[in-house]
């Protein structure tokens, strides 16, 4: 998993309340176990018209904010079903943080063990970041996450509480697998106590 740091990007406003998983990735793109290729589908039946063409009032679709790395999205994001192909789409997309007031919490879980920042503020902090979102290309953030600051495009900077180890997962870019592995001593030196012990166990 990639490290997070710091980012500066292009923020998309949806000021849509309940934006659930079905919205992010709808049903029918759940086949694959693939984390690639997900991202061309991402708010699927927001983003395309009935006949295939892009929706030119979604905000993804206009030129400012084709490149969004950071959403700033309504009150409780990522509700409904429980599925890991959401954080897989942003990601696939270009999306990295996601600003709301409240998050599900399997999808919120999920976007730190993708190497995504969701960062909860009260309701004033969102409007305002909302008023920085929709100033179309000027709407730039940048998100440290080392000092816990989103900084506006006029310099203003507001601080955002996280949970210290999922802090120190994304500045490691550690995963549960990474985590495991950095184990991975003790894993093989209870291996080989355990063969000494129960051979019987290994033939």
């Amino acid at each position: 998993m990639e490290k997070f740091t710091k980012l500066t990007g292009v923020a998309a406003p949806m000021p849509i309340r309940n934006i659930d998983t079905d919205m992010i990735i709808p049903k029918q793109f759940l086949k694959t176990i693939k984390r690639e290729g997900l991202g061309k589908n991402l708010f699927d039946e927001m983003r395309y018209l009935d006949d295939g063409s892009e929706n030119p009032e979604f905000v993804l679709n206009q030129d400012a904010y084709r490149n969004a790395t950071i959403i700033v999205a309504g009150d409780n994001f990522g509700c409904g079903s429980s599925r890991e192909h959401a954080p897989w789409a942003l990601n696939d997309f270009g999306i990295k943080v996601i600003i709301s007031t409240s998050f599900a919490d399997i999808f919120y879980n999920n976007c730190f063990k993708n190497g995504m920042l969701p960062i909860r503020v009260d309701e004033d902090t969102l409007n305002k970041l909302m008023d920085d979102a929709e100033r179309g290309a000027n709407a730039t953030l940048t998100v440290d996450l080392v000092s816990q600051t989103i900084t506006g495009p006029d310099g203003g900077e507001v601080k955002f509480e996280i949970d210290e180890f999922r802090k120190h997962c994304l500045l490691e870019g550690l995963d549960d697998i990474g985590l495991t592995q950095q184990k991975s001593d003790k894993i093989d030196d209870f291996e080989a106590k355990r063969k000494a012990d129960q051979p019987w166990m290994y033939r």
